[in-house]
């Protein structure tokens, strides 16, 4: 099935632990195309998870409308909620959940058993599933006979087992290191192309995120920003041009300290003390100008 469009309106979910009120979604507005690829990146504890589990049926929003398609995904029942997860949605968790016992197929195939697949029907989609992640070859091993980026493509394989036209990704190249995390994301980009499935993938870093069509930025329970990955490369490079200035900064004020010191030693003339404290000052003076001329106040 290809992909559907997801709105979401006025998202908003509450955590109650004991007497204290967490707020993680504050009225978060999202559109996604059918069939587009995005990031959503943004600091811990800003609900990125959590607005990924309200899309994907595994938790319940306190207010707001979420629409899959034609489905009001946050007008279903506890039953139909499972429904909906078995045929809508792949989940794939930064935390691998295949089932170690079973072999790469049989984790791929469990999905379609559970959701009553017939038989042959089962055995030809494991084939095509396995072929789209590059992993025919390993059908027979066990998870832990495969590396762990090949573990993530077979949890990827699992999530679009029955088909489904939205698929969620919650970090998954978090456990991975570059080459596998690559690989990875390779092969969502390739579903995406070819199978038109929607993605909507959670993720910490930038060069996975600058890999879809768009990145959403969730700050404080509500989408900051829109950027298309040309954009966010170019507010990367302004980022770390602040980093570079704050940096010079602290470096210089130890080098005051230790002009002083060397002066009150007799190390240093006073001219010498004088040139070099005006000369160091002057630098720390332009790199604030420029920070306040880029709007960062220090």
């Amino acid at each position: 099935m290809k992909g559907l469009d997801v709105e979401v309106r006025d998202l908003i979910k509450v955590y109650r632990i004991g007497k204290v009120e967490v707020q993680a979604l504050r009225g978060l507005d999202m559109d996604v195309k059918a069939g587009e690829m995005i990031a959503i990146i943004g600091p811990s504890g800003s609900g990125k998870t959590t607005l990924l589990n309200i899309v994907g049926g595994l938790d319940q929003a306190t207010g707001g409308v979420v629409h899959v398609g034609n489905t009001e995904v946050t007008a279903l029942s506890a039953v139909q909620l499972v429904e909906y997860r078995r045929k809508m949605v792949g989940h794939v968790f930064q935390t691998l959940n295949l089932i170690p016992t079973l072999t790469a197929e049989e984790n791929v195939e469990l999905p379609m058993i559970a959701s009553g697949a017939p038989r042959k029907h089962r055995v030809e989609r494991v084939r095509e599933l396995l072929e789209t992640v590059g992993l025919t070859n390993r059908a027979h091993h066990k998870p832990e006979e495969l590396s762990g980026g090949e573990q993530q493509r077979i949890a990827v394989a699992a999530a679009l087992a029955n088909d489904a036209p939205v698929l969620l990704a919650d970090e998954p190249t978090g456990e991975l290191d570059t080459v596998n995390a690559k690989i990875v994301v390779d092969y969502l980009m390739k579903i995406n192309r070819e199978l038109g499935k929607t993605i909507i993938m959670v993720t910490h870093d930038p060069s996975v995120a600058r890999a879809t069509d768009r990145i959403l930025r969730i700050e404080d329970g509500v989408i900051k920003m829109a950027l298309t990955p040309t954009e966010a490369i170019a507010e990367e490079k302004i980022v770390s041009y602040v980093d570079q200035l704050r940096a010079r900064i602290t470096e210089i004020d130890p080098q005051l300290n230790q002009l002083d010191k060397d002066f009150k030693a007799g190390k240093i003339s006073g001219d010498e003390y004088v040139e070099k404290r005006q000369g160091l000052k002057q630098i720390k003076d332009s790199l604030r100008e420029e920070l306040h001329r880029m709007g960062i106040v220090t």
